[in-house]
C-alpha cells in the first residue's frame, strides 16, 4: 500500500528557528508540514475524540467554492452527526487507521487508501476503529443542482482498484488515478490522485479557471507557482486560486503523489457569492 503522508501534530522546539516556507499571496497560499502544529488545530460539534487541522475555506477574492480538512480521530471516536449544513456534498479519504461509515443505513468498512463520495442530503456517521487514530481528508462543498441531470449516487472505493490513466506522451510517468469518470456531469467537482515519477514534468504553465487543493501525499517536487519556482514535499497543502499559472518538475527519488480537488462541469456564476449580480 502506498504510504500516505498525514499530520502528527506536536510543537517545534524553542531552539527551532521560526522562518519556514509559508506563503499566502493573491493567487496561491503554501501551508508547509511544519504548520500543522497542535496550536491550529480545531474541535468540531457532534463529533468525539476528534481534531483537525483546516486548511482551506471559502473566502471572497481567493477560492470559494469549497473547504477541506484534514481529521484525526482516536479509536471510538467519531460522529453520529457530521455537519449540519444539509446543502454540502462530501469526500473523504483515508490515509491512516480504519474507520467505519453509515450512509443511510448501510455500514462501509474503509482502510488506508478509501475514498466515500457522500451525496447532498445523505444521513450518515463516522466510527474510528482498530488501535490507531483514523486521518483522513475531508472535502465538503455546496453541491450544485443542473436541470436535466440526477444528484449522483454514494459510493465507496479505494485507490488500489483504480487503474490510473496516463497522460498523453508521457510514457506512463504522469497519471491520474479517477475515482469519478470525468463524463458524469451530475458531479460537480472531482478528487483524484496525481502521480508523478521521478524527472516527470507538467510541461506547461496551465491556467484555467479550476480552483485547487492540493495536498501532497509523497515524495517532493519544484512548484511553479503564479511567478515564483516552490519546493514543496509530502505533508505540504497548496491552495490556487482559478487561473494561477501551475506546473511541476517531481524531484525524486520516489514517485511525487498528491491528492487535487477541482470544481468542474458548472456554468460560471453570475448572481451570488463569487458573482458580481444581484441574487435575485
Amino acid at each position: 500500500m502506498t504510504d500516505y503522508h498525514a499530520p502528527s501534530g506536536g510543537l517545534p522546539p524553542q531552539t527551532a528557528l521560526m522562518t519556514g516556507r509559508a506563503i499566502f499571496t493573491n493567487a496561491y497560499a503554501v501551508i508547509p508540514r511544519t504548520c500543522f502544529s497542535d496550536i491550529v488545530t480545531s474541535h468540531l460539534p457532534g463529533w468525539t475524540q476528534t481534531r483537525l487541522w483546516l486548511i482551506a475555506r471559502p473566502m471572497s477574492g481567493f477560492a470559494e467554492t469549497f473547504s477541506q480538512y484534514v481529521m484525526e480521530v482516536q479509536p471510538g471516536g467519531g460522529s453520529d452527526a457530521p455537519d449540519n449544513e444539509p446543502g454540502a456534498e462530501h469526500i473523504l479519504f483515508l490515509t491512516h487507521g480504519e474507520m467505519t461509515i453509515t450512509l443511510d443505513g448501510k455500514g462501509y468498512d474503509l482502510r488506508p487508501g478509501a475514498y466515500a463520495y457522500i451525496p447532498a442530503g445523505t444521513r450518515w456517521t463516522l466510527l474510528a476503529e482498530g488501535s490507531e487514530p483514523a486521518r483522513f481528508h475531508w472535502i465538503r462543498k455546496l453541491y450544485e443542482p443542473s436541470v436535466g441531470i440526477p444528484a449522483p449516487r454514494a459510493f465507496v472505493t479505494t485507490e488500489r482498484d483504480i487503474k490510473p490513466v496516463p497522460m498523453p506522451d508521457t510514457n506512463g510517468t504522469w497519471a491520474t488515478t479517477r475515482f469519478v469518470d470525468p463524463a458524469d456531469l451530475a458531479h460537480d467537482c472531482h478528487v483524484n490522485i496525481v502521480t508523478l515519477q521521478p524527472g516527470a514534468v507538467i510541461p506547461f504553465e496551465e491556467t484555467h479557471v479550476m480552483e485547487h487543493g492540493i495536498y501532497i501525499l509523497q515524495g517532493k517536487a519544484v512548484y511553479k507557482l503564479n511567478q515564483d519556482w516552490v519546493e514543496v514535499q509530502a505533508g505540504d497543502f497548496l491552495w490556487l486560486r482559478a487561473y494561477c499559472p501551475q506546473a511541476c518538475y517531481a524531484g525524486g527519488p520516489g514517485p511525487f503523489r498528491y491528492l487535487l480537488y477541482k470544481d468542474v462541469n458548472r456554468h460560471a456564476r453570475l448572481r451570488g457569492p463569487g458573482a458580481f449580480g444581484p441574487t435575485a
